[in-house]
């Protein structure tokens, strides 16, 4: 799984006018979930299922 700042460089990820992240392919915002014991956060695309993981 890759970092969301690495998905920006490599052209996975965009960012819309409102500053949320975006998944390229798709064009869906992503969702946010919050593993209780862990140092980042996974954001999913809806439609494709791919994942990244964002440090808190």
């Amino acid at each position: 799984m890759k970092s969301t700042r690495k998905g920006l460089r490599e052209g996975e990820l965009e960012k819309d006018n409102y500053e949320r992240l975006v998944c390229s392919d798709c064009g869906q915002s992503l969702a946010k979930k919050n593993p209780p014991e862990e140092v980042y956060s996974v954001r999913t695309c809806p439609d494709c299922g791919r994942e990244w993981k964002e440090l808190r």
